[in-house]
């Protein structure tokens, strides 16, 4: 009896693939997977949004110790390594912003103060009341921890100064125990990473109780 070629043929293009080619393209699989989710997250953490922890009382009260904030880089446009300058810039910082940016003494370190003059302004403190452009500035984010205590010349007064182009004074909030703009200076604008604006999460280390480690009510503050 004759046999069927074709039909021989259909049956051998059935047989299954031995388990380790199959095992392979699993792995394979999961080795993209994986690949794409971190360059994905290094170009969002890059380009769009970064994390940032708060280390010290300068910011205070708006921020706290333990906070972790977010920090939106895309705002203020693209930072490109090594060139001068920005891509798709929405916007420039503003008077009040929350800004972090690379310290102007020492690039290693990332600094978060909030912006009280840009380009072309002229700063004055007296008495620490701060005058933008001879105008009394009324900042209700301002906190003065030692408002009872001496002043002290340079945090305390500062004559008029005017603040070139392309830079920005920036102060924490903190008024009293914040060193920034009033003892280093300005910050170059191309050196600003983004504009903070949300607390994702805020840890208490210093609570005596397990139970109010984490800060609840912090937890989602948006940051003005």
């Amino acid at each position: 009896m004759a046999t069927n070629p074709q039909r021989s043929t259909s049956r051998t293009a059935e047989v299954p693939a031995p388990p380790a080619a199959s095992a392979k393209s699993v792995i394979r699989e999961y080795a993209e997977a994986l690949t794409v989710a971190i360059l994905l997250a290094l170009v969002i953490r890059t380009f769009v949004v970064q994390a940032f922890k708060i280390p010290s009382s300068s910011m205070e009260p708006t921020l706290q110790i333990g906070d972790h904030i977010l920090v939106n880089k895309f705002i203020y446009g693209v930072r490109l390594p090594y060139i001068s300058g920005r891509l798709l810039p929405f916007t420039t910082p503003q008077r009040g912003d929350v800004i972090v940016f690379i310290y102007p003494e020492d690039t290693s370190k990332d600094f978060i103060k909030r912006v009280v003059a840009v380009g072309g302004d002229t700063i004055e403190v007296k008495n620490k009341k701060v005058f933008v452009n001879g105008q009394a500035v009324e900042d209700p984010h301002a906190f003065y921890a030692e408002a009872d205590k001496p002043y002290r010349e340079k945090r305390d007064n500062m004559k008029p100064t005017e603040v070139p182009e392309g830079r920005l004074f920036v102060m924490g909030d903190n008024r009293d125990r914040s060193y920034d703009s009033r003892f280093w200076g300005f910050v170059d604008v191309n050196e600003v990473k983004g504009k903070a604006f949300i607390i994702y999460f805020s840890w208490d280390s210093a609570a005596t109780s397990p139970l109010h480690w984490i800060r609840w009510d912090r937890i989602g503050d948006l940051i003005h």
